[in-house]
């Protein structure tokens, strides 16, 4: 179906010598880890395709309630059965569009002669709604409870390959941790794409900013906020849903050019069909097995951060990513992040790093354009193994409708159609990438330095301590910030309250900016995708909770953040004599869910190494 076989573009150049060597020692540093994954993996390829071990009684149970043409099929055991992993929910804009996914897919297979079950469903939370709530504190959490949610689907076995429907911020992270944990299986991801453009970002930025100055009210608010997310689809700006749905491409877990083709039209339905059709070709039955640990290598995921650093996507994923990589026997470290931003121009534009939606991306050339611009320069493997192939030039091409409702995949933009959104590679937006890892004596933190100006990257300020986000809404509203200032909010780390995010203090120090003060964000916590132009060193690592040096501040104390030089420092070295501080977190720990969450924040490792529990 996407065959290089004829087809070749010329596009790829010899690998730069940065990737070679960040490659390169992630594959030393993994030597024993991944050796002993693909050991696993390996022994369960030799089971062969699922159902041929099972009784009859587990047989029985399992296709108890299929249609009679399938269950024939299931029972003769002489066709490929397709397990459905959906985060299916009729609240989340981005998720809503699953709904009939399983019949399209269903009829898909049938096509094929083949069948497809709905292996289980994951829970699916939005960041959006939760923002600034008590239920946010489950949000990372959520990431390892769908990982281990898809793995309890899997456990059946009596699946030959698997899809993943899954968009947003810990969704597909945790989902791809299950595919890489059944790395035995073939697995492609699919996704229902953005909504269409309403509200332009740049417009309801104004208005959150304009609530938070109280130049309007809570009236105005929602009508901004209904008007920017007013119909199915993902959210518009490039955060971490959409940084997902690029990852999975640049990583060829998805067929290309589909991340942002808007739901429930023609073309969508068409390539979901395609990629069932896809997802069946490469079980072990067929001549083109494809399973996810022959995916899901080195090379897949520094092509991954390549992507991240050249689109300026969201910080989320520098911690979902060591995540997703140690399931596949993967150590990924922020050093690897970092050495590959220096070497990755920034080709994309993209609110918040810009005025153009994901919308007006794709139309530019979107991740075609950019996937093709990287090939020229160098900067990907171009043979990492993917979904459709074996060359990342497949992910230069785009689908078309045909005219009998079919999807076909034909040449891409080979430029960028608007160079206001996407740049070519001899004249990005920026010469290095979007994330810049800092460290020093306050400890190891990140920062998304895509849209924050030159003048602010380097911050020199006394601090303000605050231990949650209301504490510094409430200085703001009493005027309390004159003077530039390093805001720390401390005791938001993953085993203080499961680090949510604090998105909901952009627009107050974006305010602050804008009255001419120098502002820098401390925290370990962490913030959203749309983090923007406020500097904010987020993820410290050690956490408070944990004694960390960010436990011995206090107010006044002067700290330097240094994104020029990736530095974190605190100028009086004496600080770190002192007893770090303590607080209480009892009422992060009941209400909302929050108390089924214990032996997580017991567990949870810290945000430098994936902040997960596995």
């Amino acid at each position: 179906m996407l065959s290089l076989d004829a087809w070749e573009t010329g596009l790829t150049k010899p690998l730069h010598e940065t990737l070679k060597r960040v490659t390169d020692q992630i594959a030393e540093r993994s030597r024993d880890s991944r050796a002993a994954y693909l050991v696993k993996t390996e022994a369960a390829r030799k089971t062969g395709p699922g159902r041929a071990h099972l009784t009859c009684g587990n047989l029985a149970h399992a296709f108890a309630a299929s249609n009679t043409d399938d269950k024939d099929r299931l029972a003769k055991n002489d066709a490929p059965n397709l397990g459905i992993v959906s985060a299916y929910n009729d609240m989340l804009s981005a998720h809503q569009p699953y709904e009939h996914y399983p019949e399209i897919i269903r009829r898909a297979a049938r096509e094929c002669g083949a069948t497809a079950q709905v292996a289980g469903g994951v829970p699916a939370m939005c960041d959006g709604v939760t923002q600034g709530q008590d239920g946010m504190d489950l949000s990372l959490f959520s990431r390892d409870l769908i990982a281990m949610s898809s793995g309890i689907a899997l456990s059946h076995n009596v699946f030959d390959s698997s899809v993943f429907l899954g968009i947003c911020d810990k969704i597909v992270p945790g989902m791809v941790i299950a595919a890489a944990t059944f790395g035995h299986l073939p697995a492609i991801f699919l996704p229902a794409g953005p909504m269409p453009s309403g509200q332009t970002n740049a417009e309801k930025a104004k208005v959150r900013q304009d609530f938070a100055k109280g130049l309007v009210g809570r009236k105005e608010l929602l009508k901004s906020e209904m008007a920017a997310y007013h119909s199915a689809g993902t959210c518009t700006f490039y955060g971490t849903a959409n940084s997902n749905q690029m990852l999975m491409e640049f990583m060829g877990l998805q067929l290309p050019g589909t991340s942002f083709i808007n739901p429930d039209t023609p073309l969508r339905e068409a390539v979901t069909v395609a990629a069932v059709k896809r997802a069946l070709e490469i079980t072990a039955r067929g001549e083109a097995y494809r399973p996810v640990s022959d995916v899901l290598d080195e090379k897949a995921f520094v092509n991954g951060m390549v992507g991240l650093n050249a689109t300026g996507g969201s910080t989320n994923l520098l911690i979902h990513m060591i995540a997703m990589a140690k399931a596949a026997g993967i150590q990924l470290l922020w050093d690897d992040f970092e050495a590959i931003s220096e070497v990755t121009p920034l080709l994309a534009r993209v609110y918040p790093n810009g005025l153009a939606d994901v919308n007006h991306f794709h139309a530019a050339g979107g991740l075609g354009a950019v996937i093709g611009q990287l090939l020229s320069g160098g900067l990907l493997h171009a043979d990492s193994k993917n979904v459709a192939g074996d060359s990342m030039e497949l992910y230069t091409r785009e689908p078309r409708l045909k005219d009998d409702g079919t999807a076909e995949w034909v040449d891409g933009a080979p430029e960028s159609l608007d160079d206001r959104i996407i740049r070519e590679i001899d004249n990005p937006f920026q010469a290095k990438g979007g994330l810049k890892r800092l460290a020093g004596n306050l400890g190891a933190s990140v920062m998304k330095v895509s849209s924050v100006a030159p003048e602010r990257l380097v911050i020199e300020a006394p601090v303000r301590i605050f231990h949650d986000q209301s504490s510094v809404k409430a200085a703001f509203q009493n005027n309390e910030f004159t003077t530039d200032t390093v805001v720390v909010v401390r005791f938001q780390g993953p085993k203080a309250n499961g680090m949510p995010e604090l998105h909901n203090l952009t627009p107050l120090l974006s305010i602050l900016q804008e009255r001419g003060l120098k502002v820098a964000l401390v925290t370990d916590g962490r913030m959203s995708g749309a983090s923007g132009k406020v500097p904010a060193a987020i993820h410290v690592s050690p956490e408070a909770l944990d004694g960390g040096p960010i436990a011995k501040l206090r107010d006044g104390d002067r700290v330097r953040v240094d994104a020029e030089n990736g530095k974190l420092e605190i100028l009086d070295p004496t600080v770190l004599n002192r007893d770090p501080v303590t607080a209480d977190l009892s009422s992060n720990y009941t209400g909302m869910g929050r108390e089924l969450f214990h032996a997580f924040r017991a567990t949870v490792g810290s945000a430098e190494f994936g902040a997960s529990i596995f």
